[in-house]
């Protein structure tokens, strides 16, 4: 498989890239990196998105990540090994990424079991990363880009 234009080494595509980069570095200290990760893990594979999906796990290894959980993130409800917290994360981002799924959007459900384990900033955060890991794999699914090659810290 290759990837239809060189993403990365196009101008354009290198603005935009810059941009969602800063959105997702202004979440990175309001949530534990291992929340952050697990959310972007599971939502880059409900999307599809191999890239992401790979280089997420590969970064929460590199950051000290357990490989059992990561084994499990796409069976998370029958998974013992998720905090509450990071559960009601998973909850809200797998409601956030299928969207289009459901006819409420994210149910009042899952939003009052993340609140009752983020403060607002921290949920601030939470949707803002959801939402960024969402326009990353589309990117990356429209534009089919190969996974498999990433090397933790190779994007700075």
């Amino acid at each position: 498989m290759e990837a239809r234009i060189d993403y990365f080494g196009n101008a354009l595509a290198g603005k935009v890239m810059k941009h969602l980069n800063s959105a997702g570095a202004a979440v990175h200290s309001a949530l534990p990196v291992a929340t952050q990760e697990l959310v972007k893990i599971r939502a880059s594979q409900i999307n599809g998105c191999g890239f992401c999906t790979d280089m997420h796990a590969k970064d929460a290894t590199a950051a000290g990540e357990e490989q059992q959980r990561l084994n499990l993130v796409a069976v998370w409800r029958e998974a013992t090994v998720f905090t509450e917290a990071e559960r009601a994360a998973l909850a809200l981002t797998e409601q956030g990424t299928r969207i289009a799924d459901g006819s409420a959007g994210v149910s009042d459900e899952a939003w009052a079991d993340a609140a009752k384990h983020y403060d607002e900033d921290q949920l601030a955060a939470l949707i803002s990363l959801i939402a960024v890991i969402n326009a990353y794999n589309r990117i990356n699914v429209i534009n089919r880009q190969p996974a498999g090659g990433y090397k933790p810290g190779m994007f700075g």
